[in-house]
């Protein structure tokens, strides 16, 4: 399944997700907290919880619907919604939420630069929760690929190479690990030790406290430490693995 960086030999945070997942974007900050964790990995992980069947277009009655579990996620974690997304994407009916072409994206910005996948995945949820972009639209990852130092064409070339059967197969592989490590949905963290030892995080005790997570996790990089489990009866925020009904 592919990763952010060689996990071999590493204590790997596994992030299961979705570009689309508004609990996703909500652990935004946690994911940069950890990818500044001294000896710990970050991998990523894209569930395609929009794809296929799944695919929404942008409704009046959608808006209604999201709107208020978006504005807890800003007040739960500080995460900002704009009103490029409110009065923007929200009320644009010509959109549709598709997962499959933010993913990759995520996928061509990692195989050009090694953690370019998550600068990307950040990126894009920005300009969808922010500035109310159209994420699904090739020549949005284009331009965004480009603010991120991409060269356009080589970015344009990797993307047109994973479209399709290699992005298919990547999210195949991120859910048959979201199964094996008895996620509900996104996102869903998961601490592996070089030994193989590994257990499911509950991040909602976590959100919006992105330092006081940062140094939790660098408590468990060290062989000798033990695996944080998430409780099996922690429910944390999340977005289904077939949509986002939060």
């Amino acid at each position: 399944m592919a990763a952010v960086n060689d996990t071999a030999n590493a204590v790997t945070l596994h992030y299961i997700f979705d570009p689309l997942c508004g609990w996703c974007y909500a652990a935004a900050p946690l994911v940069e907290a950890a990818r500044g964790v001294p000896g710990l990995k970050v991998a990523f992980h894209g569930g395609g919880m929009m794809t296929g069947a799944n695919r929404r277009a942008i409704t009046p009655q959608w808006r209604e619907y999201v709107m208020p579990h978006d504005r807890r996620i800003a007040e739960m974690t500080g995460q900002p919604f704009g009103e490029g997304y409110f009065e923007g994407l929200l009320r644009d009916t010509g959109a549709v939420m598709d997962s499959e072409p933010p993913t990759t994206a995520i996928l061509a910005a990692e195989t050009l630069r090694a953690g370019g996948g998550l600068d990307m995945a950040h990126r894009l949820q920005r300009a969808h929760y922010v500035e109310g972009r159209r994420i699904a639209d090739a020549d949005v990852i284009v331009a965004l690929a480009v603010e991120l130092g991409f060269d356009a064409e080589a970015f344009a070339a990797s993307f047109k190479q994973l479209s399709g059967e290699a992005t298919t197969k990547h999210i195949a592989e991120s859910r048959q690990f979201l199964q094996r490590a008895g996620g509900q949905g996104f996102p869903t963290f998961v601490l592996t030790q070089a030994d193989g030892n590994a257990g499911r995080v509950d991040i909602g005790p976590w959100l919006g406290r992105a330092e006081e997570w940062k140094a939790k996790l660098a408590e468990f990089v060290g062989p000798s430490q033990a695996v944080a489990t998430a409780s099996a009866d922690a429910t944390p925020p999340m977005c289904g693995p077939d949509g986002c009904a939060i």
